[in-house]
């Protein structure tokens, strides 16, 4: 059978029902990881719904623990053709966030799939059960159309604590490298720049979080008695931040400040348009690091973001100096950024701006990552995706968000490429998530293609 047979098996796939069934088993499953005692519900998944599928497709699997105590486990499984044969490593994740029952639309449920249109809800759809069903269709209608062989070797991780943070993942990489040891690593989560242009992307932007915090006092004092004599600490703790970010979301502290954009980085977002699709937020003109485009702002840049304050009461507001006031920010951050002793930094930074009140404590972390867009696997995924679809993929140098790279990248030392099959708008995370019935289709075919192209003798990698 030929690669473009194959490819057709795929979309037919999608067309004759396959993919929805096998999507509503998996989202049916209510594998919240973040719900107390979910631990149970995450093996029964890998059991029942992925252990199976894998078996049927050839591989060997083993499901094993988490280092981390009250974290899913893991599934490793692998399909070992020819030891002298190249390696892909194939990943995804089981768990999802919490339903959020109440709130989504009436007649919607989040464990029970249901198509509108071209929208398939139900959570998971988009992340990251419907992304894991569309690869392993793919993979599926390739094995058939090649009587069973790929002519290369394929192994998978599983998780199910991705939604959490991946707690265990790097130590869990680390212990069993040489299960996991492979060539290429490829995998699908996360959006595409649209809903209309197939990506590719290479990694993610790192996380740091941070907490300010300042008690000055105990207890709130009269405004009236006191206005003008005692440091107002939601005042003060506003003063700490614009000394970090500015009026205009512009990073001030150099040390949270990436190196200039490299040319490869800045060549592959140049002409990507972020923004303007239905169902996007209006992108403010003026906001971000002058002088850069939209694009680099997003994917060669990094950001600094408020995620919360408190200081008094905003519901029932009193006319007293509260006498603590405490933020959330977020920095997300590109390859490149120096975050050794972040915290002592940036306690340092806020003393010589004025602000020894203010208490820093550094909080979530995770490993900015990103691979060389002129790398050749990346070369060989480009060109297998424009060979299917007929024009080139949106390449993005990382995602803007964050993913567990990290984990195959630094630990397992492997090229990282990413191909997601959802959109900016998929509501992830919130009520009414859903998969795009078009890009699924196109993403069976995509990953056919790709799966395809892996087994042919002049793309040895």
């Amino acid at each position: 059978m030929s690669r473009q047979a194959a490819v057709k098996d795929a979309a037919q796939y999608f067309d004759g029902g396959e993919f929805i069934l096998n999507l509503t088993r998996k989202v049916s499953f209510r594998t919240a990881s973040e719900v107390e005692g979910s631990v149970d519900v995450l093996r029964d998944y890998l059991e029942r719904e992925i252990r199976p599928e894998c078996e049927e497709l050839g591989f060997d699997c083993r499901i094993l623990e988490n280092p981390v105590v009250g974290c899913g486990p893991y599934l490793i499984a692998e399909r070992i053709e020819d030891a002298s044969l190249s390696t892909v490593l194939l990943y995804g994740h089981g768990d999802v966030v919490r339903g959020q029952d109440d709130s989504w639309k009436p007649g919607l449920s989040p464990w029970v799939l249901k198509a509108e249109g071209d929208k398939i809800y139900g959570r998971g759809a988009a992340d990251n059960k419907g992304q894991y069903a569309v690869n392993i269709g793919a993979l599926r209608t390739v094995l058939a159309a090649r009587g069973g062989k790929v002519g290369y070797n394929i192994r998978l991780l599983f998780e199910t604590a991705e939604e959490r943070g991946s707690p265990g993942l790097n130590e869990f990489c680390a212990t069993n490298a040489t299960a996991l040891e492979a060539d290429l690593f490829i995998a699908s989560d996360g959006p595409r720049l649209n809903a209309r242009t197939p990506t590719v992307f290479l990694g993610s932007r790192g996380i740091q979080n941070f907490e300010l915090s300042l008690n000055l006092r105990e207890g709130a004092h009269h405004s009236g008695n006191w206005g003008g004599l005692l440091r107002n600490p939601g005042t003060v703790l506003a003063g700490a931040i614009g000394c970090l970010v500015d009026a205009r979301g512009a990073i001030q502290a150099p040390f949270l400040r990436p190196p200039a954009i490299p040319d490869a980085v800045r060549k592959s977002v140049a002409g990507l348009q972020v923004g303007g699709n239905l169902g996007d937020p209006e992108v403010d003109s003026g906001w971000g690091e002058p002088g850069l485009l939209p694009a680099e702002r997003v994917f060669a840049w990094n950001t600094l973001e408020v995620l919360g304050i408190e200081c008094g009461s905003v519901v029932r507001p009193v006319g007293a100096i509260p006498s603590a006031a405490k933020a959330v920010l977020q920095l997300r951050y590109v390859v490149g950024t120096n975050l050794q002793d972040v915290e002592a930094r940036l306690q340092t930074y806020l003393e010589e701006k004025g602000f020894p009140w203010v208490h820093v404590k550094a909080t979530v972390h995770m490993e900015a990552t990103r691979l060389d867009p002129e790398h050749p696997a990346v070369g060989l995924v480009v060109e297998s995706i424009e060979r299917t679809t007929g024009s080139a993929p949106a390449v993005l140098p990382n995602l803007g968000g964050t993913i567990p790279n990290d984990a195959f990248s630094d630990v397992l030392g492997l090229p990282t490429v990413w191909v997601p099959h959802s959109y900016p708008a998929c509501s992830q995370h919130a009520p009414n998530e859903h998969l795009l019935g078009s890009v699924a289709r196109e993403g069976l075919e995509v990953m056919a293609g790709l799966f395809w192209d892996l087994g042919e003798p002049a793309h040895r990698w």
